[in-house]
Order: structure tokens, then C-alpha cells, then sequence
């Protein structure tokens, strides 16, 4: 995260720019390429990304899911299943998602952060 905040301060308002040039450290940087980890990254502006552990740079599908760890193809799936149900929010969705991703794999549990993002507001909390 500290890395991704510094490429935030050298490319201020360029989220993917930023995150291009962190992948590029990611594959060459020896430590960091053994990394196995992935994050999921997003601006005020509502601009969603992810970067993996090999250091690419993925956009989100047509229909703007994104899910990482071991639970997140159940997530995905969750999520797209529950896109089009009326009166369900982006919160309410990926909080249900979640849940029943947290159901089903074993390796995940109950206990995550959740973000929201609006356009110039953000707030967090812990579940």
C-alpha cells in the first residue's frame, strides 16, 4: 500500500498510470515478484482495478466486478447474480456476496473490511 501511495503522489489523479508503474516495480523489484498477493484498487472518481500477484494491471469486466482471494470466484459469482436484483445497492450486494462466499470456502471467514467509495466521499468500517 505504501508503494501504490507513493505512485499515487508521483501520478496525483491518474489512478491507472499509477498503478502501471507499480506493476512495473512489482515484476522487476526481486522481493516483490515472489509476492503472491493481489489488491483491489479504486478512486474517487469510482475508476476500478486490480492488480495481481505477477504484477498485471486488470480491468473489470463489462459489469464492473471485481473479487480477489480464494473465496472470490464465489463472491463474483454471488455478486453477479444478485447485480440485477431491484432495491440491492453496490453495498448490500458485495456484503451478501460476501457472505455466501464465506459460506462455501472453507479458507475464508467472516471477518473482512469494507469500503465504500462515493464520488469524493469515503468511508470504512470493519466487519
Amino acid at each position: 500500500m505504501e508503494k501504490l501511495d507513493a505512485k499515487l503522489n508521483d501520478f496525483p489523479d491518474q489512478l491507472t498510470r499509477a498503478a502501471v508503474e507499480l506493476a512495473k516495480d512489482w515484476r522487476t523489484d526481486r522481493a516483490l515478484r515472489r509476492l503472491e498477493a493481489s489488491m483491489i484498487i479504486c478512486n474517487s472518481n469510482l475508476e476500478l482495478l486490480e492488480i495481481d500477484g505477477q504484477g498485471n494491471v486488470i480491468t473489470p469486466e463489462e459489469d464492473g466486478i471485481i473479487a480477489i482471494g480464494s473465496g472470490g470466484t464465489y463472491a463474483k459469482a454471488a455478486a453477479r447474480a444478485l447485480i440485477d436484483i431491484e432495491g440491492l445497492d453496490a453495498e448490500m450486494i458485495a456484503r451478501k456476496a460476501m457472505k455466501i462466499a464465506t459460506d462455501i470456502d472453507v479458507f475464508s471467514n467472516g471477518n473482512w473490511d469494507v469500503e465504500v467509495v462515493e464520488k469524493g466521499v469515503e468511508k470504512k468500517e470493519t466487519e
